[in-house]
C-alpha cells in the first residue's frame, strides 16, 4: 500500500446504487473510469471529502478504500502541500451541490449558458473532485491546462491525469499518415 503525503489525493470506489448512478453519469459525459469519489489526505491519518452533507474531515480509515493515490505521480513542495493541506481543511462544511454534476454534464456536450458558468465558478459548493481541483488551484497548481473552467473536473478527470493514455504503434501510424 502506498503511504500518502499531506496534499495528496486519493481516487476511490463507491458501493451500492449510488456508485452505479455517479459511474453511469461519468459514462454519458466520456469520463467512464473504475473510480467515482475523491478525497485529499492532509495528514495524521486524516482525509477532506466532499460528501451531500457538506465537505468533513474524517479519519482514513472510515473511508472508501483508495484505488489509487496521486503519491508520487504529482510532485509537490513542502511548501505546496502545505497550502493544500490548508486549504482543504478551510473547505470542511462547504456545502454539496448535485447541479455540479449536470452543469459538467453540459460542459462535454459545449452547452454552457453564463448562470451556469458562475454557478460552477462559485466556491460556495463543490463536489468530491471540485474540491480536489479547487485545493490544488488554491496552492498555485494547475491539473489541467486544457482550457476547462476551474470545477469542471470528475473522478473520471482525475483518473485520467493519474493514468494518461499511452501512445501505441497504431497512435503513430495515423500520426503519420496526417503529415
Amino acid at each position: 500500500m502506498v503511504t500518502p503525503l499531506p496534499g495528496d489525493f486519493a481516487l476511490t470506489k463507491i458501493s451500492g446504487i449510488t456508485g452505479r448512478l455517479v459511474a453511469a453519469g461519468q459514462a454519458l459525459v466520456g469520463d467512464a473510469a473504475p473510480v467515482q469519489h475523491a478525497m485529499v489526505y492532509v495528514g495524521f491519518g486524516h482525509v477532506v471529502q466532499a460528501m451531500p452533507g457538506g465537505a468533513e474531515m474524517i479519519p482514513l480509515e472510515e473511508a472508501s478504500e483508495p484505488v489509487v493515490w496521486s503519491t508520487g505521480r504529482i510532485l509537490l513542495t513542502d511548501a505546496q502541500r502545505f497550502a493544500i493541506k490548508g486549504s482543504a481543511c478551510d473547505l470542511v462544511g462547504t456545502p454539496y451541490s448535485f447541479l455540479d454534476y449536470a452543469s459538467i454534464a453540459l460542459a462535454h456536450y459545449r452547452i454552457r449558458p453564463r448562470w451556469v458558468r458562475d454557478f460552477v465558478a462559485d466556491t460556495g459548493h463543490m463536489i468530491c473532485s471540485q474540491l480536489v481541483d479547487e485545493v490544488y488551484l488554491r496552492a498555485g497548481i494547475h491539473l489541467f491546462d486544457d482550457g476547462r473552467l476551474p470545477g469542471d473536473v470528475t473522478p473520471g478527470d482525475l483518473w485520467k491525469l493519474l493514468h494518461p493514455k499511452r501512445v501505441t504503434s497504431t497512435d503513430r501510424d495515423l500520426w503519420r499518415l496526417t503529415k
